[in-house]
């Protein structure tokens, strides 16, 4: 595993993975953060149709070839109907990087390491980190306070120091991780990689509506709220859009179970939108590559200093 993963490394420019976004990240743009320098990765039920997601990672397969590995993002909760046809799907396409959510990783280990691949599980509480680890994950991303999306409740200090007693393998740390110094102080706090997606959201390629990206550039930290009524998983969303959904601090104190068993359950995300508390620091609607490029140059002379410093 320590091999493949240093080959993960050797193709990639920055310790940064764009994370996987709900109705956001599709072929575009993880084809341009892979040509950036940087791990690209989307979430299988993007692509809404089984023929769409297989000549999406056709497309993303053939056109990183001589760039930074790409990853695709699987649902693996036992109530998710399109998994079998997604596994498939992954058999024929060999991403080098698997990341599940929502579910044991081992439903997808046996493949994905048959083929030579890692698989890293999306975990928010150690207990979770722990069960990963025992059902065969190579790493770990730990999903933090300040998330965006599905979110999680512990500080990133403790997190990753919890995670670090009982697991020395590849962290993925993500929550709020916005710019070249959040992405120095993941890796101090012992994380190998940051998960940066709020940063994204309102890039060119994003799939989102012009009017989500305007909103993600118009709010602040203050406008985020975290509630588990919408999707049944906490989740940080912004307040404008819950608002003009009609939501009611009442409403977003009730939760609801978590269930994929119907593509209702997805339309929310339409028009209720995610962004997690570092949201400030998307000012502009950029191109990734733009975006990567000014991360890589302010990482490099903050890493600089601080050598220097030291």
């Amino acid at each position: 595993m320590t091999n493949k993963l240093e080959a993960l490394r050797a193709r990639m420019t920055l310790p940064v993975i764009v994370a996987p976004m709900f109705l956001i990240s599709g072929p575009d743009m993880v084809i341009a953060a892979c040509r950036a320098g940087v791990i690209g990765c989307f979430p299988a039920p993007n692509a809404r149709e089984l023929g769409t997601l297989d000549a999406w990672c056709a497309r993303i397969s053939m056109e990183t070839r001589d760039a930074a590995p790409w990853a695709l993002n699987l649902i693996c909760h036992s109530s998710y109907a399109r998994f079998d046809a997604e596994i498939e799907i992954v058999k024929r396409h060999k991403p080098p990087l698997v990341i599940t959510a929502l579910g044991s990783p081992a439903r997808v280990l046996d493949t994905v390491h048959g083929y030579g691949g890692l698989v890293f599980a999306d975990v928010s509480r150690p207990v979770h980190a722990r069960k990963a680890i025992e059902a065969g994950a190579d790493g770990l991303v730990l999903v933090s306070a300040g998330a965006g999306g599905h979110t999680g409740s512990y500080s990133p200090f403790a997190f990753v120091a919890e995670v670090r007693r009982f697991w020395s393998g590849p962290i993925v740390l993500s929550g709020a991780i916005s710019d070249a110094r959040s992405i120095l102080a993941a890796q101090a706090l012992g994380a190998d990689f940051a998960y940066m997606g709020t940063r994204f959201l309102a890039a060119q390629e994003s799939l989102g509506e012009p009017d989500r990206k305007a909103m993600t550039i118009a709010v602040s930290m203050e406008d985020i709220v975290t509630s588990a009524a919408v999707t049944g998983v906490p989740a940080n969303w912004m307040l404008p859009s819950l608002t003009a959904a009609g939501f009611t601090p009442e409403m977003l104190r009730a939760e609801r179970k978590m269930d994929f068993t119907s593509a209702d359950k997805a339309k929310p995300w339409k028009n209720i939108w995610g962004a997690g508390q570092a949201v400030g620091a998307v000012t502009a609607s950029e191109p990734v590559t733009d975006i990567v490029a000014r991360l890589r140059e302010d990482y490099t002379a903050l890493r600089a200093a601080f050598c220097k410093a030291g």
